[in-house]
């Protein structure tokens, strides 16, 4: 029975639409009950077959048409008017519908008829877990865990250890599980032909979508974007097929082929759904979805790893800002940007993050956790490693894990899940080696130790066995554990662990073992271990008792027949014989007793599958031994007395039957061709004849025809046999010489020969390279041809010269004549300038990429530098000295040192507020100046005035200064009594001199406390927080590249120094030849060596080029190439690449060489002549006197000589002097350097411990800080309501003062033997509301401190009483008779008084009151934030110390010499250091010292406190003298006071008020105020004159008018009269009046009547100016006179007159 691919009801699947035009999509759905149908518009495409991007880096896959790939399947079926509908139906699924589990899972295939039910075996429980897969653990939730097991997806319940099942669809197994963000769904995809992703619902874990056509063998990883909308999966081999889905509408939306080898893994990117990562075996893609205007696109870049070696990649993840953090095989990070790879990172020393792959990054709440293959989960900063960047040529970079966990030895971690239990995070984590884990990762003082859950077998099961007698079953595995397992419990037993994996288990029968306890099983290094399972406690092992959970397993027998794998185990029938079988081609044969025996081996033609012993049936018992090559043996038991085992194991003599078998199928193939052939043959052959015997039947003749050629027929099939034959799966005998085999592999044919070149060419390209072969072919016959021609005409040309040059010059034609046209030249010299613009408007944009690159390359190699390593060689010896490689600082080093410093700030401060004083002063001198200018004259005026009040001014100033001496005398004496007073110390009074120096003792005592005792206490100023730290990091950062940086000066500094020297050496050398040149050889001293400079002591140069170092530059790179191209054997490749640029040729170059080459010849010959001619001269006698000169010139040339050759010496020897001072120097700063790297590290160390306590450090301080404030906030509280109580008591105290004062004063207006005393005594103290007044009077009393006011309010209450009496006997309303009437009001006004003086004190009583019972709950609540101030201070110091511990346990590297090391025992250095204490010398001197002044400083103090016991005893005999002295002085006083006055008096009262000062300002003022009310007056009565002659004027004027109005009425009167007079004349001819005299008459009126109203206003105007008072009121005109233009007179008041303001009198007229 055997495991087929599901079969699927159509009754209730989904079933395919028929009609090409109605099916569905590629993997969508089909018509189901739950489909609803929209119009929609597809625009129709049509893929090119075969379009497929060759690019690696980039890659664009079109949105594949589904549409048009079914029109592609069924175009032959399509109905016409299925082309021509404009629209097609697009069915959508509902979001309800839901598919059958029962009709899609895998059923098992029975053959029909066979009677064997198909639910025959059914799944119990699954031991298994494929823990090898990359990613094979998903939590749904807190309860339920999943993971693929065979061909199930099993959900384990975590709290009741059941489980249960999902079978695969097409029972090919399962390729990934993956959860929907929701964890509503999980995805499932499968393995198959044409495997299904199955979409299923949870909890119900019912289908809910099935997509199809996604890749061809096997789904391998698959991932839901951040909304859960898209889904996207990555295929296996052979298509790696990457699709993105519209998962819940069935729908493919994008798909591409992902990568050319294994894909690992696929995801979204959390923070952008556009973009996804893909990972697999040596790469890493980046995608994109990118809507463009042909669609949607996948675009994919390739990741290139550069200079870092290829790596597959497991684990990576997306960051927020899109780059991308990956691992790699070594264990190091990577971090990409783009396609490229941004930098790698490491741990300290190179060490690498992980010590094996990296196969899991999470971010998980802003921290980065990688999970490793060596066991280890480690924690870094996501912002450094975001924030990551190469900082030197290796592209690496140092980074620390914050934290990490260990889960344990032999544990391989490849994936985590995290999930919430109860508020708390959780993780579950996937161990390779077959287990998994519960794993705490909060790394607290908290956090819990990992746990294992389970464990299964590490890969597959090589062997299974069942117990013969119980419930048990064993198997074992490569992962080197045999476990054993109770199928009814359903539980794991025991497990033992080997050295080596298993390959073989048996459980022996019973025969063997009655108790059915011992298990065989066979390792891969050739072992055979007998174990026996048994029970501690004796009792049988059998299923169903509790005991089965102490089942044992003990080795019993171990021995090693084989060299190599054991894989076969059998024991014969009746327990006598073990046979083993292995794969070195051998069967051991043992007997089977106490130990097993070796009886000998036998050796067969292949390695051993399988063993099997005749059943008891059988008459003699045979061993049928089946090898994987085809061959099967049977031997017979080998029987142990007959073997001769004295020098070899080996059995020679053992029958043995051989079968081998071969297949077959090739001859039976060939034989039906055969048949076929002949059978087709003779069918034509019969038709023939059946044709010519038709023809005759019809009459017709048939002429003889010549036998046609046959058409040469295809060769048979050759016959093929298979090299390796099929393999043996298992066999068994069935009947006695009859066993029946399973083999594999019968239908094997031979396989057609792969092309396993990714790169090779297709059939087209084939057909396209052959026919560019041809005419590449035919072009190089046609060049060959030319170049032959050229040959012939260039041999002709050069034999024409020659002739030409044979013939007599002027004969000879010039080489200009040779030139038939000189344009041709000209054209071609023009053709090669446009060339060459051509070629360089080509290269313009790789000549700027690569200008750009260039750039790059040193913006990050190069300018980022500040020094590189320049290495300064001596001359005359090996030392050297080289600078430090540093990298320059960044900006933020540098902005503390940028910003100014405090002092500047507060002095430019002070300047400018400076400047605005002055500004200021400069104003006010400047207002001061003008308002001097500005005072009248009239100052001078006043001095004789003033200076009778100044004199009194004078005269009161000095009596008060004269009163002030006198108080100040007096109040100075007070505070000098009361400084004397305050300055007196108290009983436990203690000096601060004496504290502090008390204090400064005991932290200076020399009890120097280690930072690990207990009861150490980190002081204040020592504490130490992350951004002191940080602080400090930079500091000392910045220290050392300050210090590197001035080494590196001085370096270069030499390096120059060195490059002048080497100047000034040439300069000496070539005047030293100059003068050698005129002395002997003999006489000539050896020239000294020109130094010369390294190339190391250069290092710029290497970045100096020019043509010919670039021009070589790319014949090395083409010469590579072509390298490169011969051993990759592509010879095609060459036609299709032109080079750009050529190398100049030697022909070309020769002219200009030799034009260069001449000159210096012809130089050298010239000089030649001049030395032959110069010794030509010189063969003449010299004479006496040249001889003479010529000694003198050779004696100073030997000087000069001499001496250039010692400076030259001197030069060198300096330098070499310089360069080894200076290296010395540098040693010593590299030892200080390395100290500071140490103390860096150190610090470095402390910063991430700091950084991992400072939060709860902060939480810790914040709460003490909350608390100190809310202490000092009641602390001042409780000052104000102590003030405030103070107040109410002054308060009190006042008005009890003002009481008795108001006593007093009625006792002095009784006077003495007033007969009504009584009376009004009474009067004054009745009693009014007297129990309010009583209760208030307690409460105050028990709260009041002075016991004299207690005494006075009890004296006061009683008089109340007392009179409280009396108060019905008298009325005091009335005053009796022969009493003072105003005596008996004042007493009466006095009662009020009293009454008014009781409220007020009740009121203060109260108050004081309220505020006391305030300050007390205060006070309590003070106290409970004291105490709780208290316990916070006392957890923040705790958590210091327990912080300074954790720095404790940091290493710290302190450099010793041995010198230094005093720690010896028995005057040795011991090899354990652990117990000894690193101090300075300085310090320790220092306490030795401290030692010796602490005895002396004793000794003093000693001395000093027996001279002050001794003053103290003489102060305090004084202090009784000065006490006696006081009392005989105070006597005195009182007795002459008492002489003097009568009484004792306050002579400081008198003093004070000896002089009324007040009254005597008093004075001052008023005389002031009579003198400005004189000056007053003065100016009204100059007032009043000036309106007097005002009113004069105004009265003339006026007077002058009506002398001038009565002229008019004179004059008016005539005019009348004249008119009359012509009236009577004129006026008989007119009948009426006329009008204009009418208006003119009308005019003359009005201006009459109002003359006379101005000249009633003018009388009164005079009438009032004449009285004294000096207002003038006018009355308003009339309505009718405001049509003329008339001003209104002004209003005079005094306050007019006061402001001297002129006044003018006009009338209406003016």
């Amino acid at each position: 029975m055997e495991a087929a691919p599901g079969k699927e009801d159509m009754s209730s699947f989904p079933k395919e639409q028929e009609g090409a035009d109605e099916k569905p999509a590629e993997g969508a759905q089909a018509d189901h009950p739950g489909v609803q149908e929209s119009k929609t518009s597809l625009p129709k495409e049509s893929p090119t077959a075969g379009e497929q991007e060759e690019e690696v880096e980039q890659v664009e896959s079109d949105t594949e048409s589904i549409e048009g790939d079914l029109e592609e399947q069924d175009n032959s079926e399509r109905p016409l008017e299925a082309h021509k509908r404009p629209e097609k139906i697009e069915k959508k699924i509902s979001e309800t519908f839901f598919y059958n589990y029962e009709d899609i899972y895998s059923c098992p295939f029975v053959t029909e008829d066979s009677g064997i039910p198909i639910n025959l075996l059914t799944l119990k429980y699954s031991f298994g877990y494929d823990c090898t897969r990359s990613v094979n653990l998903l939590l749904m939730d807190s309860q339920t865990l999943m993971y693929i097991a065979g061909n199930q997806v099993v959900l384990l319940d975590l709290k009741t250890k059941s489980q249960s099942y999902l079978r695969s669809s097409s029972g090919g197994g399962i390729g990934f599980i993956t959860a929907h963000p929701t964890k509503q769904y999980f995805a499932v995809g499968e393995k198959g032909k044409k495997p299904n992703l199955i979409i299923y619902d949870y909890p119900s874990l019912r289908p809910y979508r099935i997509l199809r056509g996604g890749t061809e063998e096997a789904y391998i990883f698959g991932d839901f974007n951040d909304a859960g909308t898209l889904l996207a999966s990555v295929g296996s081999s052979p298509d790696y097929m990457l699709t993105i889905w519209d998962w819940k509408q069935e729908k493919i939306m994008l798909r591409s082929k992902a990568f050319s080898q294994d894909v690992y893994k696929v995801t979204f990117s959390a923070d952008n759904e556009e973009q996804l990562t893909t990972s697999g075996a040596g790469h890493i893609k980046f995608w994109k979805m990118a809507l463009t205007f042909t669609g949607l696109k996948l675009q994919g870049a390739l990741g290139r790893f550069g200079k870092t070696a290829v790596t597959d990649i497991t684990g990576y993840v997306e960051l927020p800002d899109g780059k991308v953090i990956s691992g790699t095989e070594w264990g190091n990070m990577l971090l990409w940007e783009g396609d490229l790879i941004k930098v790698e990172l490491c741990r300290a020393g190179h060490k690498p993050c992980h010590s094996g792959p990296i196969s899991q990054l999470v971010l998980d709440e802003g921290e980065l956790v990688t999970v490793g293959r060596d066991g280890f989960i480690r924690v870094w900063n996501f912002e450094t490693i975001d924030a990551a960047d190469s900082v030197d040529d290796t592209g690496l970079l140092e980074v620390e894990p914050m934290n990490e966990l260990h889960v344990g030895r032999n544990v391989s971690l490849s994936f985590m899940s995290k999930v919430h239990d109860c508020g708390q995070p959780i993780w579950y984590a996937q161990d390779n080696n077959g287990a998994i884990w519960k794993l705490d990762l909060t790394f607290s003082n908290m956090t819990r130790d990992p746990e294992c859950l389970y464990t299964f077998h590490s890969g597959r099961i090589e062997a299974m066995s069942v117990s013969p007698v119980t419930y048990l079953m064993a198997t074992t595995a490569l992962d080197r554990s045999v476990r054993i397992y109770d199928f009814i419990s359903n539980s794991q037993l025991s497990e033992i662990k080997f050295k080596q994996g298993g390959t073989a288990l048996m459980w022996a029968p019973r025969v063997v073992n009655p108790k059915g306890g011992l298990i065989a099983v066979g390792f891969e290094d050739g072992v055979v271990r007998i174990i026996e399972v048994y029970d501690p406690k004796g009792l049988p092992v059998l299923a169903g008792q509790t005991n089965t959970e102490n089942a044992k397993i003990n080795l019993k027998h171990v021995f090693k027949p084989h060299a190599t794998a054991v894989t076969a185990l059998a024991y014969e029938q009746n327990g006598g014989v073990l046979a083993t079988g292995s794969k070195d081609k051998t069967v051991f044969f043992f007997a089977v007793e106490d130990e097993y025996r070796p009886i000998g081996f036998i050796c067969v033609p292949g390695p051993v599958q399988a063993l099997q012993w005749s059943p008891p049936s059988h008459v003699k018992s045979m061993l049928l031994i089946l090898c994987e090559n085809g061959f099967a043996l049977q031997v017979p038991a080998p029987l142990p007395e007959e073997q001769d085992t004295v020098s070899t194991y080996q059995i020679k003599n053992l029958p043995m039957q051989y079968f081998h078998f071969y297949s077959v199928k090739s001859r039976i193939k060939l034989e039906e061709e055969i048949a076929l052939r002949e059978e087709k043959k003779h069918e034509k052959e019969k038709a023939k004849l059946e044709w010519i015997k038709q023809q005759q039947e019809m009459g017709k003749e048939i002429e003889e025809e010549e036998p046609e050629e046959e058409p040469e027929e295809e060769p048979l099939p050759p016959l093929y046999i298979p090299e390796e034959p099929s393999p043996i799966l298992c066999g068994f005998y069935s009947a006695p010489g009859k066993f029946w085999l399973s083999l594999s592999g019968l239908e094997k044919e031979k396989a057609a020969e792969d092309i396993e070149d990714s790169n090779a060419y297709n059939i087209e390209e084939v057909k396209q390279k052959k026919e560019y072969e041809r005419i590449m072919k035919e072009a190089e016959e046609k060049k060959k041809k030319k170049r032959e021609q050229l040959i012939a005409l260039r041999h002709e040309f050069l034999f024409l010269l020659q002739k030409n040059q044979e013939l007599p010059k002027h004969m000879q034609l010039h080489r200009e004549q040779y030139e038939m046209d000189h344009r041709i030249f000209e054209e071609l010299d023009r053709q090669t300038a446009q060339r060459i613009q051509l070629v360089q408007k080509e290269l313009a944009w790789e000549r700027e990429k690569h200008l750009i690159g260039l750039q790059k390359l040193r913006n990050q190699f190069r300018d980022s530098l500040e020094f590189d390593t320049v290495v300064v060689h001596a001359i005359q010896s090996n030392h050297q000295i080289s600078t430090y490689r540093l990298l320059a600082m960044s900006e933020k080093y540098y902005q503390d040192k940028e910003r100014p410093s405090w002092k500047k700030t507060v002095l430019k401060q002070a300047w400018k507020q400076a400047e605005e004083r002055e500004i200021v002063t400069e104003t006010r001198h400047a207002s001061i100046f003008e308002g001097e200018a500005e005072k009248p004259k009239t100052s001078e005026a006043r001095k004789s005035t003033t200076r009778y009040i100044e004199s009194k001014h004078e005269q009161i100033r000095r009596i008060v200064e004269k009163s002030d001496k006198v108080k100040a005398k007096i109040m100075k004496r007070k505070a000098e009594w009361d400084e004397l007073y305050k300055s007196k110390p108290s009983d436990d009074y203690e000096n601060p001199k004496d504290v502090e120096a008390i204090k400064e003792a005991q932290e200076n005592m020399g009890c120097y406390e280690l930072k690990t005792a207990t009861n150490y206490r980190v002081p204040e100023h020592k504490h130490m927080n992350t951004e002191k730290k940080v602080m400090q990091l930079k500091s000392l950062e910045l220290l050392i590249h300050r210090r590197k940086v001035n080494m590196n000066k001085e370096i270069m500094s030499l390096r120059d120094l060195k490059v002048s020297i080497i100047d000034e050496i040439k300069r000496l050398v070539q005047e030293l030849k100059s003068i050698q040149g005129a002395l002997d050889l003999s006489e000539c001293l050896p020239l000294p060596l020109i130094p010369q400079l390294h190339p190391d002591e250069v290092p710029e140069k290497k970045f100096e080029y020019d043509s010919d170092i670039l021009l070589k530059f790319k014949e090395e790179q083409e010469a590579k190439a072509k390298l490169q191209e011969q051993l990759e054997g592509s010879p095609s490749s060459h036609a299709f690449r032109h080079g750009f640029l050529r190398a100049p040729s030697i022909k070309e170059i020769d002219p200009m060489a030799q034009a260069a080459g001449a000159h210096p010849m012809k130089i050298a010959s010239s000089v030649v002549t001049e030395q032959q001619k110069v010794s030509e001269i010189e063969k003449a006698e010299p004479t006496e006197m040249e001889l003479e000169i010529l000694m003198r010139e050779k004696i100073k040339n030997l000087y000069l000589q001499e001496t250039l050759i010692k400076k030259i010496n001197a030069l060198v020897t300096n330098f070499d002097a310089e360069l080894r001072f200076l290296r010395h120097k540098k040693l010593k700063l590299d030892v200080q350097m390395k100290s500071a790297d140490l103390r860096y590290i150190t610090w470095y160390e402390e910063l991430l411990i700091l950084k991992n306590l400072e939060k709860h450090e902060n939480l810790l301080q914040g709460h003490v800080n909350t608390l100190i404030r809310e202490q000092e906030a009641m602390q001042s509280k409780l000052k104000s309501y102590l003030a405030q109580m103070e107040d109410r008591k002054c308060e009190i105290v006042k008005l009890q003062e003002c009481e008795k004062a108001l006593y007093a004063n009625f006792q002095a207006s009784l006077g003495e033997n007033n007969e009504f005393a009584h009376f009004l005594t009474n009067v004054l103290k009745k009693k009014i509301k007297c129990m309010g007044k009583k209760e208030v009077g307690r409460e105050a009393d028990e709260e009041d401190e002075n016991e004299e006011e207690n005494d006075e309010e009890r004296t006061l209450g009683t008089d109340e009483e007392n009179s409280g009496s009396e108060d019905e006997v008298f009325d005091d309303s009335v005053c009796p008779k022969n009493c003072n009437e105003a005596l008996f009001r004042n007493t009466i006004q006095l009662q009020q008084k009293r009454l008014d003086i009781e409220k007020a004190l009740t009121e203060e009583k109260k108050a004081a009151a309220n505020l006391r019972k305030k300050y007390n709950a205060l006070a309590k609540k003070a106290k409970v934030v004291e105490t709780s101030l208290d316990t916070a201070d006392r957890e923040l110091k705790t958590f210091q110390w327990e912080k300074q511990q954790r720095l404790n346990e940091l290493y710290v590297v302190v450099p010793l010499k041995l010198h230094q090391v005093e720690y010896l025992v028995n005057g040795e250095m011991p090899s354990d250091f652990s117990q000894a204490l690193v101090f300075t010398n300085q310090s320790l001197e220092y306490l030795q010292k401290r030692v010796v002044d602490l005895h002396n400083e004793k000794r003093i103090q000693r001395e000093i406190y027996k001279k002050a016991q001794e003053q103290h005893k003489q102060l305090l005999q004084d202090k009784k003298e000065m006490e006696i002295k006081i009392r005989q002085l105070e006597e005195k006083c009182n007795h002459l006071m008492m002489k003097k006055f009568g009484r004792l008096v306050d002579f400081e009262a008198v003093q004070a008020h000896s002089v009324n000062i007040r009254m005597e300002e008093l004075e001052v003022q008023i005389m002031e105020k009579e003198y400005v009310h004189s000056q007053e007056l003065k100016k009204w009565e100059e007032r009043i004159l000036d309106l007097q002659q005002q009113l004069m004027k105004l009265t003339k004027e006026n007077t002058s008018k009506l002398q001038q109005l009565n002229q008019f009425c004179r004059e008016k009167q005539q005019l009348e009269t004249k008119l009359a007079s012509l009236k009577n004349d004129l006026g008989v001819e007119f009948q009426g009046t006329l009008t204009t005299d009418i208006k003119e008459k009308a005019r003359l009126e009005s201006q009459l009547k109002h003359r006379a109203r101005d000249t009633a206003l003018l009388r009164e105007e005079i009438n009032l100016l004449s009285r004294k008072d000096g207002c003038l009121f006018l009355q308003p005109s009339s309505p009718q006179d405001s049509e003329t233009p008339t001003e209104s007179f002004p209003v005079l008041t005094p306050e007019t007159v006061t402001n001297n303001s002129p006044v003018s009198l006009k009338n209406g007229h003016g």
